[in-house]
């Protein structure tokens, strides 16, 4: 390599050092703040039920006369969906359009709990997470802030790779002198967890363009788009009993997950359902009912999907680690932390080298 193209390669890894230094320091800041929200988010049922006993002391059923009058109160408020009762957690969860949600008892319907941003810890936690508190907006910048994060990863990987024959002394970890141990904390963290934590980006940045990755997945790989039927008219007299019944026997060995409250100027009756073997904790497959429960208009079942749809239902459990069992979650958890180790490390590495 001649003198002068070894040169440039110097002056253009210093550049990318320093831009990965201060791109790291600001946006790499909220990325791992955001990392601490959704390692705490990752257990988020089994700190609900933690805080709230009431809502394991009953047992799980879907009773179609407390959902008719679930419907009837609350869809006026503006519940758009209702989760019906699980294992998990046995009571009816009601997800209204600004965001808030309520819980009512399986037996009578009676309110049990109503949870806001505002009041709650985790639903804070959550809506920082998928959209810095700010709504539609703040889900935008949170795609650009996990755009630039991959950035930051591949930058990172570019900036530790060794050269032949050096790859062990590139992994080792000091404890001393200070700044040589930051430094290789942070760069040997970061690049044996690599793989874990580009997992969670990417997932993450494919939520925030859902749309987008479905499309290219699809487009790549096959798969269907889950279409609402057209039945037009006034839902007045839902028949939930035969409406359940209906949607119950529509997809055999599925589970109903959820019911989507019946729009004004239309007759269907729309559920999500969890297929056997999907990863999904709800499921992404769908079944529609006509109103009065006479007959099943639509059946998606995801699990019967090409590659692409099902590459695309995958990103939400593989980014909450709900598949793999209880050490998924936790390692989950724990990949989560990493952005902010990796911030620390590389603050202190910084600061010790220029003697801030």
């Amino acid at each position: 390599m001649s003198p002068t193209i070894a040169a440039v390669k110097r002056r253009l890894r210093r550049g990318l050092a320093w831009l990965h230094l201060w791109v790291g320091l600001t946006v790499g800041s909220i990325f791992a703040l955001n990392g601490v929200a959704g390692s705490v988010l990752v257990f988020h049922t089994d700190l609900l039920r933690w805080q709230h006993p009431e809502l394991i002391a009953h047992k799980p059923h879907a009773d179609p006369v407390v959902l008719e009058q679930l419907v009837a109160q609350w869809a006026p408020r503006g519940v758009r969906s209702i989760d019906l009762p699980k294992p998990e957690l046995p009571v009816w969860q009601a997800y209204f359009a600004n965001g808030e949600r309520a819980y009512f008892a399986p037996e009578d319907g009676a309110l049990l709990l109503q949870r806001a941003p505002d009041n709650d810890v985790l639903m804070w936690l959550h809506e920082w997470h998928v959209a810095l508190l700010a709504h539609d907006s703040g889900k935008q910048v949170l795609g650009v802030i996990g755009w630039v994060s991959l950035g930051l990863l591949v930058s990172g990987l570019y900036l530790w790779w060794p050269k032949p024959g050096r790859w062990r002394s590139h992994l080792r970890v000091h404890t001393h002198p200070p700044v040589r141990r930051w430094v290789t904390w942070h760069r040997s963290g970061g690049a044996l967890l690599l793989p874990l934590l580009l997992l969670a980006t990417v997932t993450g940045v494919g939520m925030v363009y859902g749309k987008g990755f479905h499309a290219v997945f699809t487009a790549a790989l096959g798969g269907a788009v889950p279409t609402l039927p057209k039945l037009k008219g006034a839902p007045d007299e839902v028949d939930w009993n035969r409406v359940l019944e209906r949607a119950h026997h529509a997809l055999p060995g599925a589970r109903l997950s959820r019911v989507s409250m019946p729009k004004p100027d239309s007759r269907v009756i729309s559920f999500r359902a969890r297929a056997a073997g999907e990863w999904h904790p709800n499921g992404r497959s769908e079944v529609h009912v006509d109103a009065a429960g006479t007959r099943v208009l639509d059946v998606f079942d995801a699990t019967a999907q090409a590659a692409g749809a099902r590459a695309s239902a995958a990103l939400y459990p593989l980014h909450i680690g709900v598949v793999g069992g209880s050490a998924a979650r936790w390692v989950t958890a724990i990949v989560g932390l990493l952005p902010m180790f990796l911030l620390v490390t590389g603050f202190l590495f910084w600061r010790r080298r220029t003697g801030h």
